[in-house]
């Protein structure tokens, strides 16, 4: 069942184009999951259970903790990331 459910696809609000929650699950910075995918796959299927089996317990509560960047300092740290290419 696992597989089915990182296979899945679903639009994603940032990129704008459907995606995987294999992907959702790699896309940040060390290859960690993106601060929306509770937000995202929550209609889905129980997203917080699959988290915590498939995370450690520290990478689950800060990905739950976690507080969004507003979108100013997102973007220019895209452009910053984009300049050090």
């Amino acid at each position: 069942m696992e597989s089915e459910i990182e296979h899945q696809n679903r639009r994603c609000p940032r990129l704008g184009n459907p995606v995987s929650l294999s992907y959702c699950m790699k896309c940040n910075d060390n290859h960690r999951p993106c601060g929306k995918v509770i937000d995202c796959w929550w209609e889905f299927f129980d997203i917080k259970s699959y988290l915590e089996k498939t995370l450690s317990t520290e990478d689950f509560k800060e990905l739950v903790n976690q507080k969004p960047k507003d979108k100013v300092t997102s973007i220019l740290e895209l452009i910053e990331k984009a300049k050090n290419r």
